[in-house]
């Protein structure tokens, strides 16, 4: 690049690279699947230390650079490869599921790391623009400005496009003491704790006086934990099987193999049943209702009609050339009971809709049913045994303030939230581990279980405070049958975040960026 000496490219290129991998490492590390918050933390304090150094000695001998552009470089790297790390499994469902050629599939993982990283390169190259002065002065003022551009930077991904925000960095906490504040801040506010905690820690270097700040953290979520209110109640027990029948992706849709080991299955899974509730994942029925073999939908839904049968939760598509496609969850109940039908609402870009101007890339790979509808934000939930059941379908459930919509009136809140998935497309990778820690983390924001009812992993059973209770091994065909507890009452975060959406968080960090540059224009 211009402005920059070999000896310093590599080193602004490798040492926020082995950051960022590490970063993604702390979501799931490969092996075990395992949080870690720490490791979370010491990444994030490595890019803040470079970043520091650069407002620190804005004009050092003989950079030639501007350090803007070093900041931005080394944020962009450093978001690049945490963000390829944490989501290079697309490149199975691109190439070995789509059929898209290998070289295009690991550029199209690294383009999208890389448009992504671009928002984490401009907070940056802002963050040492407004710094300048703060660092050596007011570094607690210089901590919360990093901690507000980039938690900013972490809701546009999330937001904007669609959003895509896989691999959050709240996401590492769900073990770590820094999990406490999720019921109250959500995950985004616990990314933004951790980005103030590494700046803090960058900028007090190997003093006694970074102690302080982790001190303080782990002091305030042992108090949170030991003294703090308990936001929600029981609304009982209840029993549920999940079932898994573990087809590969490139098998599910074809007839002679998946799609007929799936109606086979399924059909004597749920007819077997004697849970009073068992729960099908996502296109368990890979087929839309008209396009099954004579009488199969109708003898399921007969089957379930009669009294003293169970209720079922069958993920399938639905719909039609003409009125569009659906990726749902319909209800199967006993007679006199409301019919239920729940239509996904954030869709998949490219595998579940069409972007404009894409559809040449859709046309690569083999992608059945890639245009789908919407279905609304305000569905309700599904009345069961004294309780109120949300379901969501697979990705929705990294949207914990879309999920929180549901509880804006507390008398009809959901009391459990069920999710159905199928993670086959992207085989047996870290995908599986990450989407459990993201569904842990959602049953603590929202003070719900979670049931999860996937086609090859992980289903589980994850409790209120987001224990996983039950699970079923990975990548086997079989059933789970386990209790669960549903729970009344509002956690802070589903209380603001159902009224006001992410804005608090926005509208927080937005002041303390417009105060920064205030600041620094002041003569």
């Amino acid at each position: 690049m211009k402005g920059w000496r070999p000896r310093e490219l590599g080193f602004q290129t490798f040492w926020p690279a082995l950051a960022g991998a590490a970063q993604a490492a702390s979501i799931a590390w490969p092996g075990s699947g395992q949080a870690l918050g720490w490791l979370q933390v010491l990444s994030l304090t490595l890019l803040a230390a470079g970043l520091a150094r650069m407002a620190r000695n804005p004009f050092m001998r003989g950079r030639d650079a501007s350090p803007y552009k070093r900041a931005a470089w080394f944020g962009g790297v450093f978001a690049t490869a945490w963000l390829a790390g944490c989501f290079w499994w697309l490149f199975v469902s691109m190439h070995q599921v789509g059929g898209l050629p290998a070289p295009l599939a690991v550029l199209a993982v690294l383009a999208l790391a890389a448009a992504l990283a671009l928002y984490y390169a401009a907070a940056s190259a802002l963050w040492v623009s407004l710094a300048r002065g703060l660092v050596a002065e007011r570094p607690a003022l210089a901590s919360v400005l990093f901690a507000a551009l980039w938690t900013l930077a972490e809701l546009m991904r999330g937001r904007w496009l669609t959003g895509f925000p896989w691999g959050a960095g709240g996401y590492a906490h769900v073990d770590s003491a820094l999990v406490a504040f999720a019921p109250w801040v959500g995950v985004y506010g616990m990314g933004a704790l951790a980005a103030w905690l590494a700046m803090r820690l960058a900028l007090a270097g190997w003093r006694l006086g970074a102690l302080r700040p982790l001190l303080g953290v782990w002091l305030a979520s042992w108090a949170l934990q030991a003294f703090g209110p308990v936001f929600t109640t029981s609304a009982g027990l209840g029993q549920v099987q999940l079932l898994q029948a573990n087809i590969s992706q490139t098998d599910k849709f074809q007839a002679a193999s998946g799609v007929r080991d799936a109606l086979q299955w399924y059909d004597a899974q749920l007819r077997a049943s004697q849970q009073p509730l068992v729960v099908a994942p996502e296109t368990a029925i890979p087929l839309l209702p008209q396009h099954l073999p004579e009488g199969y939908w109708s003898g399921l839904q007969a089957h379930f009609a009669q009294l003293g049968r169970p209720v079922a939760l069958v993920g399938l598509p639905l719909g039609s050339l003409d009125e569009g496609y659906t990726n749902s969850v319909v209800a199967l109940g006993p007679q006199g009971a409301a019919p239920y039908r729940y239509d996904k609402s954030h869709l998949v870009p490219f595998g579940e809709f069409i972007p404009p101007g894409f559809a040449w890339f859709i046309r690569l790979m083999n992608i059945p049913l890639g245009d789908f509808k919407s279905g609304g934000w305000d569905q309700p939930s599904l009345p069961w045994q004294g309780q109120r059941l949300a379901p969501n379908v697979c990705y929705e459930d990294l949207f914990g303030e879309e999920l929180a919509l549901r509880f804006k009136d507390p008398e009809k809140a959901p009391t459990a939230l069920v999710n159905v998935s199928n993670i086959a497309w992207f085989g047996d990778t870290l995908a599986v581990d990450q989407h459990l820690n993201i569904s842990r983390l959602r049953a603590i924001e929202l003070g719900r279980p979670m049931l999860r009812a996937t086609n090859t992993g992980a289903t589980a059973i994850i409790d209120h405070t987001g224990r996983v209770t039950d699970q079923l091994p990975r990548f086997t065909r079989g059933s789970l049958t386990g209790s669960f507890e549903g729970r009344h009452g509002l956690t802070p975060f589903a209380r603001w975040a159902s009224d006001w959406g992410l804005g608090p968080l926005w509208g927080l960090c937005g002041v303390v960026v417009a105060w920064a540059i205030w600041r620094r224009q002041r003569p």
